[in-house]
């Protein structure tokens, strides 16, 4: 035995190794962070489903109604970053499920609201639980998976975000007419309590380092415009004091906010044009199925279809980034022409829908990724502050343009905004990367 053991070792020895196996994706704790954010945009967006049946419950306008929707996109922008603050040291998975309880407790308070100040303050509480909720979802997303996976772990949480608005206002509003607009109010507070027993008993505790994982750093997500990629087998060993790890745990903070300056400054532009979309797809629309409401259905599942593409970006998220800016600018500037032939506009709006679509997810993964591990939490904060700053500000000026100059004038504006946005994360991406070459 021991003269067969000697012969046989250096033939082991002198194979090559294995390459490790790559982590599959934590697929029920990304699909139950998924239901959480469907239950949070159906949250945000309930009382313009309701709209109607709500302000006649409360014996108020339907504006006043519609203000809790803006109210509820202030709040997450000014609270997000302090509650963050005050919660980032306790564990996240249970920041997640006590935000989730907080969120069905407010729930429950605006359905059961007798008069329209209760519920505003049950849309406050709701708010600040959300910006929390949001904060903590984007860092713990990050946490569970390796760098390499995080535009395909985003881009699955995301997707429940978009079920939430192709989805659950629908059905609120189903409920609203069959039931009453506060029986959809206490659907969605027991929605939100399944979710919260959901990411307590199925979402796992990440582990500190993925298996076989080759993390990809700010810097290196940086250097995604260059010409040539830098394999993983090119990448330096683990224990190496270069290695990627290494360099970037803390993150680079000023590319991650200029990232999400732009990143805000492209919103404004293509929700800009998105608050009119309605007006701005009329003529197309006659020749659709159920007329502006199957175009918005067609834009809907078009963001969706766009979502899925930005989680297969992979290591080139910064590439995919800009040139789905740049596609969202064609296609808002193409709104010009929608009116020439249906399916002109048909087109346009699947294209639009399709990029813009894309962006939220590209943009959520670059900035995690440029935040490092030791920023993810003003990282997952920052993210819910720049999207609801961003919606709030386009729709604002886009009200101002067309009051002033009608919705034709929305197009070309939004498409420059978009494009100055565009050029500007690509500027900053390659500056990045040469600055750390």
């Amino acid at each position: 035995m021991d003269r067969t053991s000697t012969r046989i070792t250096p033939a082991v020895a002198a194979l090559p190794a294995r390459p490790a196996r790559q982590p599959r994706l934590p697929w029920p704790s990304l699909l139950v962070l998924g239901g959480t954010a469907f239950v949070m945009v159906t949250a945000e967006m309930l009382p313009t489903a309701v709209l109607p049946e709500m302000s006649a419950g409360l014996g108020v306008t339907e504006a006043q109604t519609g203000f809790l929707v803006s109210l509820w996109a202030a709040v997450v922008v000014v609270g997000s970053l302090p509650l963050v603050r005050l919660t980032r040291r306790l564990d996240r998975r249970g920041v997640v499920v006590w935000s989730l309880v907080g969120l069905a407790a407010s729930v429950a308070v605006t359905a059961l609201a007798p008069t329209y100040p209760i519920a505003v303050g049950g849309r406050l509480a709701g708010a600040l639980a959300v910006g929390l909720l949001w904060a903590t979802t984007n860092a713990y997303t990050a946490d569970l998976v390796a760098d390499r996976d995080l535009a395909r772990a985003v881009a699955v949480v995301l997707g429940g975000a978009t079920l939430g608005t192709v989805l659950g206002t629908p059905i609120g509003s189903l409920v609203a007419q069959g039931v009453g607009w506060r029986a959809a109010f206490v659907g969605l507070a027991v929605a939100a309590v399944v979710a919260a027993v959901l990411v307590r008993t199925v979402i796992r505790r990440p582990a500190t380092v993925a298996p076989g994982s080759i993390p990809i750093t700010p810097t290196d997500a940086a250097s995604e415009l260059a010409p040539i990629a830098v394999t993983p087998t090119d990448a330096p060993a683990a224990d190496s004091p270069t290695t990627p790890a290494s360099r970037g745990a803390s993150g680079t903070l000023r590319p991650m906010l200029a990232i999400v300056g732009l990143v805000a400054l492209l919103l404004v532009g293509h929700y800009g044009a998105y608050t009119f979309i309605t007006r701005l797809v009329e003529a197309p629309a006659r020749a659709m199925p159920g007329g502006v409401g199957g175009m918005l259905l067609a834009f809907g599942v078009a963001s969706w279809l766009g979502i899925v593409l930005a989680g297969r970006s992979g290591a080139r998220t910064a590439r995919v980034l800009v040139a789905g800016a740049v596609v969202t600018a064609v296609a808002v500037a193409a709104l010009e022409f929608v009116g020439v032939h249906p399916i002109v506009g048909i087109a346009v709006v699947a294209v639009w829908g399709v990029a813009s679509g894309a962006l939220p997810a590209l943009a959520q993964t670059m900035i995690l990724r440029l935040g490092g591990t030791e920023r993810r939490a003003l990282a997952g904060a920052l993210i819910p502050v720049v999207f609801n700053l961003g919606i709030a500000i386009g729709a604002a000026l886009a009200a101002l343009v067309v009051d002033a100059s009608g919705v034709a004038a929305l197009p070309p504006l939004g498409a420059v905004v978009v494009a100055v946005a565009a050029v500007g994360l690509f500027v900053v991406l390659r500056r990045s990367r040469e600055e750390s070459a």
